[in-house]
């Protein structure tokens, strides 16, 4: 899982990227739209499962399931509406910021909701729903540009009369021409109900507004009334509010000593817990486990995943000689104990290619190695 920071300058995302990734980046040193560059960081996503199976098994490893976060700089917002700089030939990001944005599973939007003198607004005035606004312009406006250039180029394509299937290029007309419409109404792609036919049709087109987005409002030491913050309630899509300086600060600090810092400020966890787990929900994510002496292990699957389709996360000779999924509960093996206790409970069962594997589940694939 992959998740691209973005926001304007001077919204604490280096901030928040040291608060989830431990970091110590130095912070308000990133250009808005000059230098163009990323950062990026790899973390362990906590789960107490993970834990409760490590003492249980005492493995030689233990090994959690990974996030990267992707600090990207160079996204700037403008006052105008989407449709106002269209008509004005403008936007569209840079061909390296298109690039990074295209390749994340989702984006994280930090939005300033905080003041401080020592650090001014570029735009004189801290205002975070016109701040959230902008940046959801800019990503509109991008995909509206996308998808009239393909609409061109399908146009183009029959005119020239190079179209070898016309009811598929009718099709994709159409949902190009329903995605344009959408976009002109700034409604974000992520709104729209789409078919599977779609979604296939749609794979090869990294558009930005159907991406996942996970807004992060960076609050100051003294937390604003929740309803003073903009909402943000859309498909595929949420808010939270994070005191961003004092995360990063704790995160800096010995274990120790942050569940000290944590206790104090009232914080009932690291801010780094509570957004791996919105952007789990959001990206449609669950996890399973293997255990075992040599390692206990988390695993990342998309939601309604088949079995088969887990034992391919765990290595490709494990789908495609899938035989049999031996499936545990996580709950039901704490309460038993041991695996021994489990099965003698019947708690322990075999499924096939058509199960549906649930977040907890603990799997031991048994298949029929490749011939040789």
């Amino acid at each position: 899982m992959k998740l691209g920071i973005i926001g304007l300058p001077q919204s604490g995302k280096t901030t928040i990227f040291n608060a989830l990734t431990h970091d110590d980046r130095p912070v308000g040193q990133m250009s808005g739209g000059g230098r163009f560059e990323v950062q990026t960081g790899v973390v362990s996503v906590p789960d107490p499962r993970v834990d409760t199976l490590s003492a249980m098994f005492k493995p030689r490893k233990t090994i959690y399931t990974q996030v990267t976060y992707a600090d990207i700089a160079g996204v700037e917002g403008s006052g105008e509406t989407p449709a106002q700089r269209r008509g004005a030939g403008e936007g569209g990001f840079s061909g390296p910021l298109l690039n990074q944005l295209a390749v994340m599973d989702g984006l994280l939007q930090v939005v300033r909701a905080f003041e401080n003198p020592m650090v001014p607004h570029p735009r004189g005035s801290v205002d975070a729903q016109r701040d959230l606004a902008a940046v959801d312009g800019e990503l509109l406006l991008n995909d509206m540009l996308a998808v009239e250039r393909k609409l061109e180029r399908m146009a183009e394509d029959l005119k020239k009369g190079i179209v070898k299937d016309k009811g598929l290029h009718a099709q994709e007309t159409a949902l190009f021409t329903r995605l344009l419409d959408t976009l002109q109404a700034e409604t974000p792609l992520r709104d729209v109900d789409l078919t599977l036919a779609d979604e296939k049709a749609l794979a090869s087109y990294q558009l930005l507004t159907r991406k996942p987005m996970l807004v992060v409002f960076n609050v100051g030491d003294d937390r604003p009334d929740p309803a003073a913050l903009p909402a943000y309630s859309r498909p595929r899509a949420a808010s939270v509010a994070l005191q961003g300086r004092l995360e990063m600060e704790i995160a800096q600090l010995p274990p120790d000593e942050a569940e000290i810092f944590l206790a104090e400020y009232g914080i009932a966890e690291p801010s780094l817990n509570r957004v791996i787990r919105l952007s789990y929900d959001l990206l449609g994510l669950e996890s399973f486990f293997t255990v075992g002496e040599d390692e206990v292990r988390a695993w990342t699957v998309r939601r309604g995943a088949s079995a088969p389709e887990a034992a391919g996360e765990i290595h490709t000779d494990l789908q495609k000689g899938f035989i049999r999924a031996e499936v545990a509960g996580y709950d039901d093996l704490v309460q038993a104990g041991t695996y021994a206790e489990l099965k003698s409970k019947g708690k322990l069962r075999l499924e096939g290619k058509e199960y549906v594997v649930k977040d907890g589940d603990i799997l031991n694939i048994r298949f029929s190695p490749p011939a040789k």
